[in-house]
């Protein structure tokens, strides 16, 4: 659970500071933000794969959560445009993360030798 909050604090940093970034375009004392929100996030992240969680899953997680933040952020703070075709988008990465948080959990309950290694599936 803690791995879970520790990854919501570094999505929340990094779109902090994605959108900051785009801020900062016309006020560059954002800048600083900027630079704190991505070491924030990435210190973060080092803390939620040192509990265990994989990679895949939590950059997974991170990746799509920052996207729709981020999106959703920068059309209610700089009027940026959501079409239809931006919001299927999202609804697909957002199935894709969930799709590899379900076959991570069900590698981790399948007995021993049912997952082929990457070599053995070669």
């Amino acid at each position: 659970m803690i791995a879970w909050l520790l990854l919501t604090g570094a999505i929340l940093s990094e779109v902090a500071a994605t959108l900051s970034l785009r801020g900062a375009l016309d006020n560059p004392a954002l800048y600083v933000l900027v630079i704190a929100g991505y070491v924030l996030a990435f210190a973060l992240l080092g803390q939620v794969l040192r509990r265990g969680m994989s990679l895949g899953v939590a950059y997974g997680v991170w990746g799509a959560s920052g996207v729709v933040l981020a999106a959703a952020g920068s059309a209610s703070l700089f009027g940026e445009m959501l079409t239809v075709l931006k919001i299927v988008g999202f609804v697909l990465v957002a199935a894709g993360v969930v799709v590899v948080e379900v076959g991570s959990q069900r590698a981790h309950q399948a007995p021993d030798g049912v997952i082929a290694t990457a070599e053995e599936a070669r």
